[in-house]
């Protein structure tokens, strides 16, 4: 099959290239439980050249909830917390070339990616996130497609039409910013079968099992655009990530996705990846 990338897609991907110029090999990613951490943290680890570690922070997570009628975007205390701190939690990252991301997740209250009944349905809920990317200066929108509990108050079940609306209503929506997929539930099974079309809207995609190598199958993502390795920094062994870093790089894949990365000094396990993914030491200042 022959691959079409678009040109939205790939522009916001060089953006995020040219930010982070000094540093020659995978985008690195850090998911942060802002629950119990800062998002802030993430801008606080370089590497031996002075480039940053993480190209991309999460803010995990905010949520797809269910309002009777229609899903509609949640944020708990301390996300809200997060944002309404963008001049000290957010800004200071995008300052230094690193793009922040919210992370949506299902509630368990039957609304997900996968089980829109309608375009426009799906287009609402884009121009809901559209809005607060807009509303606190983020660069994108990450989708994980777990804890929805399709059924749960009369919601219907997924389809293999809802995550594609999704997908292409918020790249309409959006422009250049981001998209990232933490691949996994019913919307990872209806992309691995869509049209390349589809995925090429995306900006990039990880493996969500941690402690595990397992390359997205995405139809429209080339290599560089996916994270086969994931990294859980609380419990995958520094030895297990050193080696998850070093296939990455021997199979020529383009990202690197950690999750967890806690508040406080976790550089001397940060360093064993970053040595097999950029040849460099991390510090932590």
């Amino acid at each position: 099959m022959r691959l079409h990338i678009s040109s939205l897609a790939l522009a916001a991907t060089a953006v995020l290239f040219q930010t982070t110029a000094a540093k020659s090999g995978p985008t690195s990613v850090a998911y942060v439980e802002v629950n119990n951490n800062p998002i802030s943290n993430v801008g606080r680890y370089t590497l031996a050249d002075g480039s940053n570690t993480f190209d991309i922070a999460i803010i995990f997570a905010a949520n797809i909830n269910y309002n009777g009628s229609s899903a509609v975007l949640f944020n708990n205390d301390q996300v809200q917390a997060t944002l309404n701190d963008a001049a000290n939690q957010i800004k200071p990252l995008q300052a230094k070339g690193i793009k922040v991301l919210l992370s949506i997740l299902g509630n368990h209250q039957g609304a997900g990616f996968a089980n829109f009944a309608s375009q426009a349905a799906a287009a609402d809920f884009a121009a809901q996130v559209s809005n607060e990317l807009n509303r606190y200066g983020l660069d994108g929108v990450d989708l994980d497609d777990e804890y929805a509990d399709y059924g749960n108050n009369g919601t219907p079940q997924p389809n293999d039409q809802s995550i594609g609306w999704l997908i292409s209503a918020l790249r309409s929506a959006l422009g250049d910013k981001l998209i990232t997929f933490y691949n996994i539930g019913p919307s990872s099974d209806s992309l691995s079968t869509s049209d390349a079309s589809i995925g090429s809207q995306l900006s990039y995609a990880w493996n969500p099992y941690y402690d595990m190598y397992s390359p997205p199958n995405i139809p429209g993502l080339a290599k560089s655009q996916l994270s086969p390795a994931a990294v859980d920094i609380p419990t995958t062994p520094e030895s297990d990530a050193v080696s998850l870093a070093q296939r990455t790089i021997s199979d020529g894949y383009g990202v690197f996705m950690t999750y967890d990365l806690g508040n406080g000094d976790n550089s001397a396990y940060l360093s064993g990846i970053t040595q097999a993914l950029y040849g460099q030491a991390t510090t932590y200042s």
